[in-house]
């Protein structure tokens, strides 16, 4: 274990390399597994469920997920929308080929979800109501977490749902131990515990919120449940989300 987490870590994972190719595809199918293991999805379906609710439950909802990976896990948010009524729009954004290819195995009945090669930073202004990025802000060091979140708030019509991961010995312990119960490769095994030493502590959400100012009209943080933090980010002025209100 890292003597220290009091500092985020610099090191790059092995994901962020570009060319990952056979290796990469077998990472974000282990990552799946980890992720149901761990409780990656109800972090941010809890975000989007509030920002749903705050803004009169609309009976259609459009969400992008950047930085989206493998994209499982919408599949949480699919069966949300199934048992709420509601008609659920998703896009799936993503600078990895092997990551589009292997969302789109993975969503391949699903005539709701499409997904798109994309860079964060390209994303156009309003593509959605909802913008959510779950594990995505950890990849980024602070100097860019403000112009990440400033482009995620853009391409929203509502506000931004951010699920990423508490930055905490137990949360690097128990990555290390599951990567290697799972046997998963050393794309995992090298860049799941350093996730949690990229990961978050409260102090580095109140800087981002004072290095936004005015860019985000609210800016809650909640931890959860697994050493998971949701960060739900109102866009100020915001429409209604698209759709019409239940009555």
């Amino acid at each position: 274990m890292r003597s220290s987490l009091r500092m985020r870590a610099a090191s790059p994972e092995l994901m962020d390399e570009p060319g990952g190719g056979h290796e990469l595809t077998a990472a974000l199918r282990e990552l799946r597994r980890l992720n149901r293991l761990l409780g990656a999805a109800p972090a941010t379906r809890h975000g989007v469920v509030r920002l749903w609710e705050r803004h009169g439950r609309p009976r259609r909802l459009r969400v992008l997920d950047a930085g989206s990976g493998g994209g499982d896990v919408n599949l949480s948010l699919l069966r949300w929308a199934e048992q709420a009524g509601v008609e659920l729009h998703l896009t799936l954004v993503d600078r990895s080929a092997e990551a589009c290819a292997e969302a789109r195995r993975l969503f391949v009945e699903h005539s709701n979800v499409e997904v798109v090669q994309a860079d964060l930073y390209a994303l156009a202004t309003d593509s959605a109501d909802i913008v959510t990025a779950s594990q995505v802000l950890h990849h980024f060091a602070r100097p860019e977490l403000p112009g990440a979140m400033r482009a995620l708030l853009r391409a929203s019509r509502v506000g931004v749902v951010i699920g990423d991961i508490h930055r905490h010995r137990l949360a690097w312990l128990g990555v290390w131990v599951a990567a290697r119960l799972l046997r998963t490769g050393r794309y995992v095994r090298h860049d799941g515990p350093l996730s949690v030493a990229r990961g978050f502590r409260s102090e580095d959400w109140a800087a981002l919120q004072s290095e936004l100012g005015e860019t985000a009209a609210s800016f809650e943080v909640r931890w959860r449940p697994l050493f998971r933090y949701c960060v739900v980010a109102a866009k100020p002025a915001a429409g209604a989300a698209g759709g019409e209100p239940d009555a």
